[in-house]
């Protein structure tokens, strides 16, 4: 039963990892299409995906180093993701 637990919780730690390597490979394709360097609203909802899921990884691993380090990144994603909801509302 033991390594089951333990198998669950490497898949969700990579899961989380492969949300962090996305929002890059995304970020990447974008900037590559319109030839500069752009920051696509994909790579703030991957980057809240993947704190998340990390944040929980790192709670179940009781480590405090990692739960602060992903708690501060999720409240940067969180707001960056309000602007551009904010942004996308029609002035009236």
């Amino acid at each position: 039963m033991e390594l089951k637990n333990l198998d669950f919780w490497l898949v969700f730690g990579f899961l989380g990892q492969a949300f962090f390597f996305m929002r890059f490979f995304v970020q990447w394709i974008v900037s590559e299409i319109k030839k500069k360097s752009t920051i696509p609203n994909a790579f703030w909802f991957l980057s809240l995906l993947g704190g998340i899921t990390l944040l929980i990884y790192a709670i179940h691993r009781q480590d405090p180093v990692f739960i602060i380090g992903q708690a501060g990144g999720l409240i940067i994603y969180f707001r960056n993701i309000m602007l551009l909801k904010r942004e996308a509302k029609p002035a009236k």
